[in-house]
């Protein structure tokens, strides 16, 4: 199919063997739900096909912070109105280690800031965005295979209310995480893996408790690492290191916050906020990126090819950035016929996915108890986040890559 047809074949089209469209995007999170209403500002048509009902993804509690860069990107694409009304802007964040309290002025060292506003909410802005655009999101569509990746027509098969359905389409992005069918439909050999596990886990809970700082607090303790941050004005998010294989039903609430306290509660004057544990889980750590992120007419993103740990808050930020990219990549080929773009893809984001990974696991290994019978290495911690703390270019380092780099 040549270019000038694939322009011509506007609409979805339905018929006895299923759909067709011009991108199928497998995955309804963040990075999926923005690639289809970036595809639709340009004119391209998109399905997207979510295993999971509207209720479950509109509700899953994920990650919190938006880079200066994504809320940019949601507010220039129309999508900004209950972002800034409702969401949080930082313009620091806190480090507390050897009993002591140190600001870094993220805002004031990069002329700009964080926004916390729960993955939650950019969902349900998105899926609303799409359906009132008239868009086609399939919740509930279990994707079972892909097909013909490799042809100019590729079809992705679905199981919906009993039934198996196909979609055909010109491309297909693979926005489904970490577990999805996306990758590994791509033939053996073609991707290389690079991955790293830690040992340790965050116990993550939600409590209705007003939290108690302005701005996120980052905790270095010898029993382990804690994170105070928030939602809302009404409700806390905090985080606890714990062992790997933790069971969860040995932390009750009582537990937990007594455990906060004795990891946050290192600064004169300064106590919790308690309230009732709305949810609570536990969550490993591991870092992992896949290249390239594309094969033939598959396009990776998100979880789907990296994994960040949460200690530099930036696997949603990373979602949206890769899409960005191939929203525009999809532009081009779509209303230029240009193919650089589609061929530079994976290259392009993974400078980004590098750049976050080290990052990511420079913050995670600063801050976190990584072996306790090692007190060289507990030694080199406090004296790193001490240069954090006092070094102008230490700090400034760690800031620009917090509020996300314009490019890399």
């Amino acid at each position: 199919m040549s270019v000038a047809d694939a322009r011509r074949r506007i609409g979805v089209q339905k018929g006895r063997t299923g759909m067709r469209t011009q991108v199928g995007i497998v995955g309804a999170g963040p990075a999926g739900l923005m690639l289809s209403h970036l595809l639709h500002r340009h004119g391209i048509d998109s399905v997207v096909l979510e295993s999971r009902s509207r209720d479950h993804v509109e509700h899953r509690v994920r990650a919190g912070v938006l880079e200066q860069g994504s809320v940019d990107l949601l507010c220039r694409t129309g999508l900004g109105e209950r972002l800034l009304r409702e969401g949080l802007r930082h313009e620091g964040i806190e480090l507390r280690f050897a009993g002591e309290s140190h600001r870094v002025p993220m805002t004031e060292l990069t002329g700009r800031a964080i926004t916390v506003y729960g993955q939650q909410e950019v969902v349900k802005d998105l899926i609303a965005a799409r359906l009132a655009a008239g868009g086609t999101i399939l919740f509930d569509a279990d994707v079972v295979r892909l097909d013909g990746l490799d042809s100019p027509s590729p079809v992705v098969r679905y199981r919906r209310d009993g039934r198996e359905e196909e979609l055909r389409c010109d491309f297909v992005a693979g926005c489904d995480g970490f577990h999805g069918v996306s990758r590994g439909a791509v033939p053996e050999g073609v991707l290389t893996s690079y991955e790293r596990a830690y040992p340790f886990a965050w116990l993550g809970v939600l409590a209705a408790a007003a939290p108690a700082v302005d701005e996120l607090v980052y905790a270095h303790h010898d029993r382990g690492f804690a994170l105070y941050s928030m939602r809302s004005p009404e409700i806390s998010r905090l985080y606890l290191q714990v062992a790997p294989d933790e069971d969860l039903a040995a932390w009750p609430d009582a537990r937990i916050w007594a455990e906060l306290r004795v990891r946050l509660e290192t600064v004169p004057g300064w106590s919790l906020t308690e309230g009732p544990v709305l949810e609570k889980s536990i969550t490993p750590m591991r870092s992992f990126v896949v290249e390239p992120m594309q094969w033939e007419r598959l396009f990776l993103a998100g979880d789907a090819v990296h994994i960040v740990p949460p200690t530099g808050a930036k696997g949603m930020n990373l979602a949206l950035a890769d899409v960005a990219l191939l929203g525009d990549a999809f532009a081009a080929w779509y209303g230029h016929g240009r193919t650089d773009l589609l061929a530079g893809y994976s290259a392009t984001a993974l400078r980004r996915v590098w750049r976050a990974q080290h990052f990511s696991w420079w913050m995670t290994s600063m801050l976190h108890r990584l072996a306790h019978d090692d007190p060289y290495e507990a030694k080199l911690q406090t004296a790193t986040l001490r240069y954090a703390a006092t070094s102008r270019a230490y700090a400034t380092s760690l800031a620009e890559n917090y509020v996300g780099l314009p490019e890399v």
